[in-house]
């Protein structure tokens, strides 16, 4: 298969939650303009994206709704369930823990770790916060596919560092900072701080260009 690009991932999600609406107002079939429409992008750009994966639809006859989701689903990996592990019991890794997408999307979060003694033991809608220092061992156990990293900056090396000596291949970031792992673990950095300033940016320029 062709390497595959982010963006290309990032829109067949897109596609799948179309579909999944799409799906639940009882449209059987969808052709790729209308689909693009719901997307903001091309009917040619939809098509391309799915040609990377196959032949999908018929000319002139569009897509199946219920079959193009279970295929798209089955590219993205979504037809298995994935245990999933958050370092930081904060915020944001409570809020987390509650996002009940996850779960619906075959993402099981099956652990949460923290360094901070009085975090330790507690609860969170029914998951015990472990010690971090466990991590190596609980990884293990829980056979942890997918790690999400919700500290603070200055500590989100080091636990990115012992994730991947725990085994773990693929990790999401929250902490405001990039970090360094092995080409053969895959990271996603989802920093908020450099979307808002992206929306600042349009906003600005917007401002300037009327005034």
């Amino acid at each position: 298969m062709k390497k595959i690009s982010d963006s290309t991932v990032k829109r067949l999600s897109k596609y799948y939650r179309s579909l999944e609406h799409l799906i639940e107002k009882g449209v059987e079939t969808v052709s790729s303009e209308e689909l693009a429409e719901m997307d903001g992008i091309t009917s040619a750009q939809v098509r391309k994206d799915l040609s990377f994966f196959g032949t999908f639809g018929k000319r002139g006859l569009g897509y199946n709704t219920r079959a193009l989701k279970d295929q798209i689903a089955e590219i993205l990996g979504l037809n298995r369930r994935w245990n999933v592990a958050i370092v930081g019991a904060g915020n944001i890794g409570r809020a987390l823990v509650a996002y009940e997408e996850f779960r619906k999307q075959g993402f099981d979060i099956k652990l949460i770790m923290d360094s901070d003694p009085q975090k330790i033991g507690n609860e969170i809608h029914g998951l015990r916060i472990e010690d971090v220092n466990r991590a190596p061992e609980l990884i293990a156990q829980e056979r942890i596919d997918i790690a999400i990293i919700a500290v603070p900056a200055n500590a989100a090396q080091q636990v990115a560092d012992m994730l991947v000596e725990a085994g773990v291949k693929a990790i999401l970031n929250f902490a405001p900072r990039s970090l360094k792992v092995p080409p053969h673990v895959h990271i996603k950095n989802e920093n908020m701080a450099i979307e808002i300033e992206a929306l600042s940016y349009h906003l600005s320029n917007r401002n300037r260009a009327n005034s």
